[in-house]
């Protein structure tokens, strides 16, 4: 069973506690859904050839999620209303409040038009995804209550990719550069919506 997901609203979350998940969730709208349908067909398709070997099976999805995730940075399409600072500050609130709750908070990084988050489940902690409809619903009613807007705020997909042994430092790295690699700065710490948790400082030190 492949622990890499790409889910739609109804189908089940395999979170399980005791790990580390990253998580990327994006706003409505924010790619074309031809462009997704492209891509999720090429992906099933790369998936049926893979099948019987898990680690190919596991390298196709890593292949699906960075062209994902790069055409989210390049994308001229939809809103990018987390540009915004009042909005980014309603999203980082969201965020921060479940931090020893419902999650143990490693790091995240607010793109203008989507949020990587990598977290610790906790043994006892309550199903991710329901932490998740929560941290959305919220600021997804904040942030439309402060842009005068109403509807969907955020898409109903996400992306959930328990972390591998060993694999930490680099999708920590992957997180906090994200805005580097869009064009946006020239180093992370320069991005004013990324957040290591002091628990990483030596990860700190290292990537400075």
């Amino acid at each position: 069973m492949s622990n890499l997901i790409y889910y739609e609203r109804y189908l089940p979350h395999r979170l399980p506690p005791g790990e580390t998940i990253f998580i990327t969730f994006r706003l409505a709208g924010s790619l074309p859904q031809e462009v997704l349908v492209r891509l999720q067909a090429e992906a099933q398709l790369a998936q049926q050839r893979s099948a019987p070997d898990v680690g190919l099976r596991y390298a196709e999805q890593k292949r699906y999620f960075g062209r994902f995730d790069a055409l989210l940075d390049g994308s001229t399409h939809g809103p990018t209303w987390l540009g915004q600072p009042a909005v980014a500050a309603i999203v980082q609130q969201a965020i921060h409040y479940p931090d020893r709750k419902g999650y143990d908070l490693r790091c995240y990084c607010i793109m203008p038009n989507h949020v990587h988050l990598v977290v610790d489940l906790p043994d006892d902690a309550p199903p991710l995804a329901k932490t998740l409809q929560t941290l959305k619903g919220y600021s997804s009613f904040q942030a439309n209550k402060l842009l005068g807007l109403s509807g969907a705020f955020w898409q109903a997909e996400s992306y959930d990719h328990v972390v591998r042994s060993g694999e930490l430092d680099r999708i920590i790295s992957y997180v906090l550069e994200n805005p580097v690699k869009a064009g946006l700065v020239d180093e992370w710490p320069k991005w004013p919506y990324s957040y290591l948790a002091p628990s990483n400082a030596d990860f700190q030190s290292a990537s400075e």
